[in-house]
């Protein structure tokens, strides 16, 4: 897998002036637990063998071309599983059993900072969940130049027993608790095996999330016209072999929501189950794959640049706290040898401060209708640790103010027509580690 400075690089460093995105778009998206655990652990009861299955699985997903698949269970057979798969982009697998996690994502996306969680809550009551260090994935996916969705991939705890309850309820609340910290004002899409249904009683975490974060069960959308079913009612298991109609429930789940910036709706679900199946129509794994199909489209009065610099520090977007119809009345940039920290004071008065407190602070007041245009970044290393060293705002006017020290890593964006920058996104500590800019009409 390519290195997460590397992946800066590929999206910044080779544009110097970056255009703007388009303004909507579909993809897919594929949940599929591919039964990868070692033979002799667990056969799954389907037949032919896993290496073999496998295989099928990768040149079906080739096949049907999927924009962003995430798998569960992709242990022991991930290297059948990447030589008969072709999508451009693949997580670097973290081990078979009982080093690895199992996840992995396969994508026609790029994306940046990609991370690995250990659940803090296993249970072994009734599986081996504690077995390997099972969790979830997050990955920043770059749908189009400033639009990204924050993706999960997740593995849940299986079982039924009291323990097993109790850790998987922790698990889901784990992940909600993650995207409040990390995700804020941002799309996020959630998916994977969760082991929960809505049926169970004790099974409140999938809830939690819907609830906590506003995320939408595309099942529940679109097989039951936004109802989950009750806490304890009846399982709607659904039948061996391919089901003939997605109104059963599996464990694996789709959950999505858009953003202040990004319309995001889910337009179809299916179960492809009959896409993956052996020369003998035999079921590949135990699970029905997951599918479901999106659109996308920006806001008319938002977009964003890319983001550039490096994967460290805490997340912040000015996205959500900004009032209708922002104006800039001034921008402060502070830095040294490196950029250090990045405000923006509204006409409204609200101001949105990020980085540190060292360097030299220099600002500039816009005048009246003078709106910020064109922005420059310049990234290096410091501390094995990739940020922005360099930072300078133009107004309409060819007004500038800058701070920090330029290096050979540079690039720079323009607002779209009719737009002007009104604040930032990215991470930040002591010094803004990844930036990327905010436009308002």
């Amino acid at each position: 897998m390519l290195s997460a400075l590397t992946l800066f690089l590929a999206i910044a460093s080779c544009k110097p002036a970056l255009a703007a995105s388009t303004a909507s778009g579909t993809f897919n998206v594929l949940s599929m637990n591919v039964a990868g655990l070692p033979e002799i652990l667990n056969s799954n009861g389907e037949s032919g063998d896993k290496t073999s299955n496998t295989m099928v699985i990768g040149q079906d997903m080739s096949t049907y071309d999927y924009s962003l698949i995430h798998v569960q269970e992709d242990f022991n057979y991930h290297a059948t599983l990447y030589a008969y798969d072709t999508h451009p982009f693949r997580t670097a697998t973290s081990g078979g059993v009982p080093f690895g996690s199992g996840l992995n994502t396969l994508s026609n996306f790029d994306w940046v900072d990609f991370s690995r969680t250990k659940w803090a809550t296993c249970s072994d009551a009734s599986e081996s969940d504690c077995l390997t260090p099972k969790g979830f994935t997050f990955m920043r996916v770059r749908v189009d130049e400033g639009v990204y969705i924050d993706a999960i991939n997740l593995h849940a705890d299986a079982g039924t027993e009291d323990g097993d309850n109790v850790a998987r309820t922790a698990n889901i609340q784990q992940v909600a608790d993650f995207i409040a910290a990390n995700s804020v004002g941002n799309a996020v899409l959630v998916f994977g095996d969760t082991n929960s249904r809505y049926t169970r009683a004790v099974d409140t975490g999938i809830r939690t999330l819907v609830s906590q974060e506003g995320m939408t069960d595309a099942w529940v959308k679109h097989a039951r016209n936004g109802s989950p079913p009750a806490a304890g009612a009846d399982a709607l298991l659904c039948p061996d072999g391919v089901p003939t109609n997605i109104s059963c429930e599996t464990v694996d789940k789709v959950f999505y929501r858009g953003s202040k910036l990004i319309n995001l709706e889910s337009t179809a679900f299916f179960y492809d189950t009959a896409r993956f199946l052996s020369s003998d129509l035999a079921l590949l794994t135990d699970h029905n794959p997951v599918r479901i199909e999106f659109s996308w489209s920006l806001t008319s009065s938002l977009r964003q640049s890319d983001v550039f610099g490096g994967p460290h520090g805490t997340y912040f977007n000015d996205l959500p706290s900004l009032p209708a119809s922002p104006k800039v009345a001034s921008v402060t940039l502070r830095g040294g040898s490196r950029l250090d920290a990045v405000s923006f004071t509204l006409t409204s008065g609200a101001t949105f401060a990020h980085g540190g407190t060292g360097g030299n602070a220099n600002t500039l007041t816009l005048a009246s209708g003078e709106t910020i245009t064109t922005a420059k970044l310049c990234w290096d290393k410091y501390n094995s640790e990739t940020r922005n060293f360099y930072a300078q705002l133009t107004t309409s006017t060819g007004r500038t103010v800058a701070a920090g020290t330029t290096t050979a890593n540079c690039a720079t964006v323009t607002a779209p027509s009719g737009f002007g920058i009104v604040g930032a996104y990215g991470q930040d500590g002591d010094e803004m580690d990844q930036l990327g800019w905010i436009y308002s009409q």
